[in-house]
């Protein structure tokens, strides 16, 4: 491979980014002093401002927020590369804005943790409706065909939830703020959200960070004895309207370590509620994919 026509004077990754230790070394061929590469989150914007320290390069995950202040306090930094999920502006933890009007680069990546995330929820959903694990759906084991699914958000994510649940024989419903009618048939139909909630036995949702779908009106529209599956990049209800909802009936919900957020320990509480420990999506393959991609934008910037 050809090396690019620059260099970055100095690249930091401010936290645990999540790229392979191949990624990592490939990583330094792009920077003419030794990269420095952090394993944690910093405390505050102080501590992040006292990481990049003069770089001119920063990787990021979508755990650290960089704001205009950050921003600001950086005058040598020219590129940004966001080690998650861009969206839209509104959603991304890099003031996307503020960068602009400073003259920074930032770049972000999508769809590499779609299939394993896939593979976490019906890997839930099986051992809840057979009672393979500590809870049990109905009173007898249930299989997933037949079953009414409620896709929030139509993304990568929300296509591939809706595809394998229509291999396992289950109507499928769909929700999105950009309708997808090339995408709909006789086993994928749209609905507006609350003709979903009221319709679905399970829901799933896929939307970006920092939307919440669901409030205390929304859950009151859900049918009782539902299943509320959340593996978004944060929580997208509020934690009372979900933990009332729990409450008033058999209603379960699936949530994952990025989809519970700051709420674990709230959740834990309630026996209803699935709380993994991990990302649904973060595997061997997705650290891979997003490897790539994020290495891919910074050869691309630099060529």
């Amino acid at each position: 491979m050809s090396s690019p026509i620059l260099l970055f004077q100095q690249i930091v990754c401010v936290d645990k980014t999540g790229l392979t230790p191949l990624g990592l070394a490939e990583l330094q061929g792009f920077s003419r002093a030794k990269i420095i590469c952090y394993a944690d989150s910093p405390a505050d914007d102080a501590e992040i401002i006292a990481r990049i320290d003069g770089a001119d390069c920063v990787l990021v995950s979508w755990g650290t927020q960089i704001g205009v202040d950050v921003l600001r306090a950086s005058p040598q930094l020219t590129y940004v590369g966001m080690c998650c999920s861009l969206y839209d502006e509104r959603s991304a933890n890099v003031d996307i804005s503020a960068a602009k009007e400073l003259g920074i680069t930032v770049r972000g990546i999508r769809d590499y943790g779609d299939e394993g995330l896939v593979e976490f929820i019906f890997a839930e959903l099986i051992y809840l409706f057979k009672g393979l694990g500590r809870l049990q759906w109905r009173s007898e084991p249930e299989e997933l065909n037949g079953k009414k699914l409620g896709i929030i958000g139509f993304g990568k994510s929300g296509q591939l939830v809706a595809r394998t649940a229509q291999h396992f024989g289950m109507e499928v419903c769909y929700y999105s703020r950009t309708r997808k009618p090339e995408l709909e048939s006789g086993t994928l139909e749209y609905a507006e959200l609350d003709t979903l909630l009221s319709w679905a036995e399970v829901i799933s949702i896929h939307v970006p960070k920092h939307t919440h779908v669901l409030d205390a009106t929304a859950f009151s529209g859900i049918q009782p004895g539902a299943v509320l599956i959340n593996t978004s990049l944060g929580p997208t209800f509020e934690i009372g309207d979900l933990l009332r909802w729990i409450e008033q009936g058999r209603n379960f919900a699936i949530l994952d370590g990025d989809g519970v957020g700051p709420y674990r320990n709230e959740c834990l509480k309630y026996p209803n509620i699935i709380v993994s420990e991990s990302v649904g999506g973060w595997t061997r393959q997705a650290r891979e994919r997003l490897t790539r991609k994020v290495l891919d934008n910074i050869r691309t910037y630099l060529t």
